[in-house]
């Protein structure tokens, strides 16, 4: 006799974020080991089913992917108490039918991406052991509380003192990140890395 196993039902639930536009949709199921960030559609339509799914709603202007969590973020005519329980059923319905969440090669294609756009982390031999101390302390100390609030953050170049960081997900063009960066990363990282003059951002 065939015994199917079963599956653990899956629970979802969503958080506010620091970003009002956005709404982060948190799941007890590993859904992308890396973070995957969706600006536009046709990026989405290539690389996850998903997130493509996700377009297909007026109100979705952006998908970010990471762990166990989906962060959408909404046009700003819509509201969220009309969409957040629609949007809910909606993702937890994709991930109880076993979808796709994110096709392979996914993360080869956006380094290849980065790369060819010089923007492999490119900093002086001199800058090598500083890159390295502030790269480590944006892993260990920032990024989990981004992540927290549905967001990514990223380390992209380090030239005469300033760091430039790329923000994603729900830290992309929200208000607070700004003052985030300023008040909690940039103090962090001018204590601890005394070469640090300044933090700038990127949008992803």
């Amino acid at each position: 006799m065939e015994q199917k196993v079963a599956k653990s039902p899956i629970m979802l639930y969503f958080e506010d974020t620091p970003n009002p536009e956005s709404l982060k949709f948190v799941t007890n199921r590993m859904l992308w080991r890396g973070t995957a960030d969706f600006k536009e559609k046709a990026l989405a339509e290539e690389w996850s089913p998903i997130a493509t799914m996700l377009f297909e709603q007026p109100y979705c202007k952006g998908v970010y992917i990471s762990n166990n969590f989906v962060t959408v973020t909404k046009e700003f005519n819509y509201e969220w108490e009309d969409l957040k329980y629609k949007l809910k059923e909606l993702i937890k319905d994709y991930i109880e039918s076993d979808g796709v969440i994110i096709k392979d090669g996914f993360q080869e294609a956006m380094d290849k991406l980065e790369a060819e756009r010089g923007e492999s982390y490119d900093y002086s031999e001199n800058d090598a052991a500083i890159v390295k101390k502030i790269k480590e302390l944006i892993e260990t100390y920032v990024k989990p509380a981004v992540e927290m609030d549905g967001g990514n953050i990223a380390f992209k170049h380090f030239d005469k003192g300033i760091v430039t960081v790329i923000l994603q997900g729900s830290c992309s063009g929200c208000p607070s990140s700004t003052v985030t960066l300023k008040a909690g990363i940039e103090g962090m990282l001018k204590r601890m890395v005394p070469e640090v003059e300044e933090v700038v951002a990127e949008m992803g």
